[in-house]
């Protein structure tokens, strides 16, 4: 078969199988490691959100009461499975108790560890089916409403300002936009937090926060109900926080993620070990609940030239496809 780019078959097996050989080492050297952002995602999946009276968000509360004491290594999940076991309480009655200075978890009293494994287990089954189903029901209604073919059309609203952001998108589904894309404000990408609530004064774009996620997809929903036509909704699962800004787009139904760690290990000094954990985390959360991945290399023609930088951006999308296929993602969710 001819490639209509006339492009060697051959090369491209070849660039296949050295990302693969790429991918192993990645694999093999973050294996069995984990990161603060990847354990406050575990907290978001289970239910845990809200900010305590300085506005510090509960899942770093609750991952920096462990990770002060040397104990984050066993994961903030079998320390919450141990505080509902001697608790009866949610993990967000855990986090609120954690936050008020009434509860440390790691001086309660231990259970088993295969009680504590149970618990965490019925907990996340519940949590995952909760997510699954809305995940259903939305997908019923992307092919209820069913929007444009292929290609999207794919358009961006930054104003700062989440409900302004909200007319802006309506006005690019009215235009006959199909995935509008909410950039972030500027350098969230560097914050190890997720802020919390709406918010109104971001810098080049709007901080994503869940509550600013729940505000657009509510928006975006009625608008498509309206008209008959399903518009998707993108953000951004980069920087410090990936894996958390994905359990976020889980809950709140986003449909697309620009999801990349090397354009900010690249050009924002983002420890490399940390970003390719977070990435793997945050990709497999996008695989499992059928979100499609945008990887990152439109950005790096936005910074670097164009024609210079053509050789290392196409090798990052044959590692980019790579790792996200070594991350549950299958080809159909993959967009680089």
């Amino acid at each position: 078969m001819n490639s209509k780019l006339d492009i060697d078959p051959g090369i491209v097996t070849a660039c296949r199988a050295a990302a693969k050989r790429i991918a192993d080492q990645v694999a093999e050297e973050i294996a069995g490691r984990t990161t603060v952002s990847v354990e406050r995602s575990v907290t978001r999946l289970l239910g845990v959100d809200g900010a305590d009276s300085f506005e510090v968000p509960l899942p770093n509360v609750l991952i920096d009461q462990v990770h002060t004491r040397g104990e984050l290594g066993r994961g903030i999940a079998y320390w919450l499975g141990n505080a509902m076991i001697a608790t009866e309480r949610s993990p967000q009655q855990i986090a609120e108790a954690v936050s008020a200075g009434d509860l440390n978890l790691v001086e309660l009293e231990l259970a088993d560890e295969p009680a504590i494994h149970e618990r965490v287990l019925t907990e996340c089954r519940t949590r995952l089916e909760e997510i699954r189903r809305r995940f259903a029901e939305r997908a019923a209604m992307r092919e209820r409403l069913s929007g444009s073919p292929s290609p999207m059309r794919y358009v961006l609203t930054a104003t700062g300002d989440v409900y302004e952001d909200v007319v802006h998108a309506k006005a690019v589904a009215e235009a006959g936009g199909d995935i509008v894309a909410v950039i972030r404000s500027t350098a969230q990408s560097l914050l190890d937090y997720v802020p919390y609530g709406p918010t109104t004064e971001g810098y080049g774009g709007t901080f994503a926060t869940q509550a600013n996620f729940r505000i657009m997809r509510e928006a975006m929903d009625e608008w498509s109900e309206e008209h008959g036509r399903y518009v998707r909704l993108s953000s951004f699962c980069s920087g410090l926080c990936m894996s958390e800004i994905a359990s976020m787009g889980a809950w709140e139904g986003f449909d697309n993620m620009v999801n990349d760690a090397l354009y900010g290990i690249l050009y924002r000094d983002i420890n490399i070990v940390r970003g390719l954990i977070d990435q793997r985390i945050s990709r497999m959360i996008n695989g499992y609940f059928g979100v499609v991945i945008n990887t990152g290399e439109d950005n790096y023609l936005r910074t670097a030239d164009a024609v210079e930088a053509a050789p290392s951006v196409t090798a990052s999308q044959f590692i980019n496809h790579q790792l996200a296929r070594d991350s549950g993602v299958p080809d159909a969710q993959t967009s680089p």
